[in-house]
């Protein structure tokens, strides 16, 4: 018994840094100004992020061959026709190295009809210090990164739903929401 009990320690300490990283690692990616980008769509037309500056955008990187990235799809589309017509922006950058011939017949089959941007050279996950996919980025009306989703998520609860309406209250130059900065924390 109680040889087993170093390993089991070194074990224990190992995954609490593990923990301890990856959210250090996910609050310390809110509260800075999101890097500009210019990608293209599915169609060929050309998205720059900083022409979206005014509206609330939620950027998330994801990959077709990333089945938490497939789970989550649904509850995007939900997410974007909610806040359709306000001035809220989904834009889902696919990291797919095929590009086109892959997300396309995908997007199809999933019926979503946010922008997709292709990245195949992979150049944004380096410049948002993405770890794995999905991740996901929300940037308020001034261009700033103000919360960090790491994995899947539920985008059809209403704490999404209540934090995203925060942002689109706030103007471009008003401070962030009391509640906006403690979910940006989380």
């Amino acid at each position: 018994m109680k040889r087993w009990g170093l390993p089991f320690s070194f074990l224990l300490v190992a995954l609490a840094a593990a923990f301890y990283y990856q959210q250090r690692q996910a609050a310390g990616r809110a509260g800075f100004p999101a890097p500009d980008f210019s990608l293209r769509d599915l169609d060929g037309r050309v998205h720059r992020l900083s022409d979206y500056r005014g509206k609330v955008v939620f950027l998330n990187l994801w990959a077709t061959w990333c089945p938490p990235c497939r789970e989550e799809m649904p509850s995007m589309e939900h997410l974007h026709q909610r806040l359709r017509g306000q001035d809220f922006v989904m834009l889902a950058v696919s990291e797919d190295e095929a590009g086109v011939t892959a997300v396309q017949p995908f997007a199809r089959e999933m019926g979503l009809t946010f922008p997709i941007l292709l990245d195949a050279r992979g150049t944004l996950p380096a410049r948002y210090g993405v770890t794995g996919f999905p991740e996901t980025f929300l940037i308020d009306r001034s261009g700033r990164v103000v919360h960090h989703v790491i994995g899947p998520e539920d985008w059809d609860s209403e704490s999404v739903d209540r934090f995203l309406l925060q942002l689109l209250q706030q103007t471009p130059d008003s401070p962030p929401a009391p509640q906006a900065q403690q979910r940006a924390a989380n």
